[in-house]
């Protein structure tokens, strides 16, 4: 492979649409960061049941000149200036039909966490790009004048969230526009957030989060029992982080840190999985499997007893953990980008499944982080007002011979750290393309059950029924995550599970 080969770029997103706004910029004369930050905006229209500029994320950046850092823009518990007694949020419970089971979500206003993704993409656009902003947000201005057609996954994604997404007038406005809840084929609009964005180049986010639309929107709190406060927003800050590091086979991935848990758990599963010789197992055999499986219910074991961070699990306890491994063995989108020059930024970002509040005047829908009960296993409302909250987000970067190998994340909950997993392995055990890797057939251990996607075969699947009860899927689904990767030589996927596109940049 020759250096502009391996410098070529390109763009996996979770939208053709969003990976079409993150090229357009890159082709232009922006850089990987530009990209990113264009393809966020994009994907709040987009991606309307997965994202939006009221929810939180991180970005994982790598510059050209190799240095990495990680911006952390996701939610702060809310509250502050309240009294102790006026913390207790009120829910407004909401049940979701998938089409095996049902679930309750919490919306409303007490489900509204400090939203921090407008904030932080215009700190990443101010902090590493070039592009003017105007340039940046014109993808996006377009997408939310002119409509985008709704396609299968996000009529899928729509559909579950009927209720959150059709709970307010501003809500039915957007997806329910003339009385008719929007489907695959139709085009969804949203002029209100296309006004807002055409502000932001003047005025950035003061408006949003220090001005009359942050007086309005704390007028409505105030009204209807949220907690979200004016301090709140004022308060709001983009924490600048060290990424986590982590070694695998001569390999480095940069990760989502502490406080965020996502990353760690990478770690950990990644420290136990080294623990054999992966690729001589073979990829889908009886022994991978019960190896992956075997890994993914040590780490969950580890989380309950509360591991956090690598510094948490001493040498004994983590040679505790690969003993039972080798005993063993017999809401959310992202974006990849790499640019030509050698810049790298992964980022992920979700709303949740949304709180059904609209910012009035600009097409914002609120998170509901604080009712999302993954990402508060001691109970809602257990941290004090101005906490950053954790999250399973881990946008990462895998690196050989501290050059950017793969850029990747993924969104899916408590799925991410396990799709995660088996992409990375993929890569570096198996020596699979990008491609490969993410269309690969997954598993996850979800506390009971090993639930498993088709294309495993039968035979590799009966010694894994002896020891863990299986779940097996007749389709792929995006309950398995949603891994975006792309290489800096231009190859890519977006995962067919959640919609997603993948573009190299073509040289002219």
């Amino acid at each position: 492979m020759t250096e502009s080969q391996a410098l070529r770029g390109g763009v996996a997103s979770g939208h053709p649409c969003v990976t079409a706004a993150a090229c357009d910029i890159l082709r232009v004369g922006g850089n990987a960061f530009d990209a990113a930050v264009a393809a966020g905006f994009a994907a709040a229209v987009a991606e309307p049941a997965l994202t939006s500029l009221g929810g939180g994320g991180f970005l994982l950046a790598r510059t050209a000149q190799g240095r990495a850092m990680l911006f952390d823009f996701f939610v702060d518990t809310p509250g502050r200036g309240l009294q102790p007694s006026q913390l207790e949020p009120h829910f407004l419970p909401v049940t979701v039909r998938f089409p095996g089971s049902e679930q309750v979500f919490n919306a409303g206003m007490g489900s509204v966490a400090v939203p921090g993704v407008l904030r932080g993409y215009l700190h990443v656009h101010r902090r590493l790009g070039r592009l003017p902003l105007r340039e940046v947000l014109a993808p996006a201005v377009g997408l939310a004048r002119d409509g985008v057609a709704i396609n299968a996954k996000q009529a899928y994604f729509l559909d579950l969230l009927v209720p959150i997404l059709t709970l307010t007038a501003a809500g039915r406005a957007l997806f329910q526009p003339g009385g008719r809840y929007l489907g695959e084929g139709d085009v969804y609009r949203n002029p209100e957030l296309a006004a807002f964005l055409e502000t932001l180049p003047l005025e950035g986010e003061r408006e949003f989060y220090e001005g009359e639309l942050a007086r309005r929107l704390i007028f409505d709190m105030n009204e209807s029992g949220g907690l979200l406060t004016a301090a709140d927003l004022a308060a709001y800050r983009v924490i600048e982080r060290k990424p986590l590091p982590v070694d695998y086979r001569g390999c480095r991935l940069l990760t989502n840190p502490p406080p965020s848990f996502g990353g760690s758990l990478i770690a950990l599963s990644l420290r136990l999985l080294e623990a054999r010789d992966v690729a001589k197992l073979g990829f889908g055999s009886p022994a991978h499997l019960a190896l992956l499986v075997a890994v993914m219910e040590e780490v969950d074991r580890r989380r309950a007893e509360g591991y956090l961070s690598p510094a948490d699990l001493s040498g004994p306890g983590l040679n505790e953990s690969m003993e039972r491994v080798r005993t063993a063995s017999g809401g959310t989108t992202h974006i990849s980008v790499c640019d030509a020059e050698g810049n790298a930024a992964s980022m992920t970002t979700s709303n949740g499944e949304g709180s059904g509040y609209c910012v009035p005047g600009t097409g914002i829908m609120l998170n509901n982080m604080m009712g999302e009960d993954d990402l508060h296993p001691e109970g809602f409302h257990v941290s004090p007002p101005g906490m950053r909250v954790a999250s399973m987000m881990a946008p990462s970067l895998l690196l050989v011979d501290d050059r950017v190998r793969l850029v990747l994340g993924s969104g899916g909950s408590k799925r991410i750290r396990t799709a995660m997993l088996q992409v990375i392995s993929n890569v570096v055990d198996f020596a699979m393309s990008p491609r490969a890797a993410v269309e690969a057939p997954r598993l996850h251990w979800d506390g009971q059950h090993a639930q498993v996607e088709p294309g495993f075969a039968e035979a590799d699947l009966v010694n894994l029924a002896v020891r863990w009860p299986l779940n097996r899927w007749p389709v792929r689904d995006v309950y398995f995550g949603g891994v975006n990767a792309m290489a800096p030589d231009g190859q890519g996927a977006g995962d067919p599970r959640r919609g997603g596109h993948a573009a190299a940049i073509d040289r002219t």
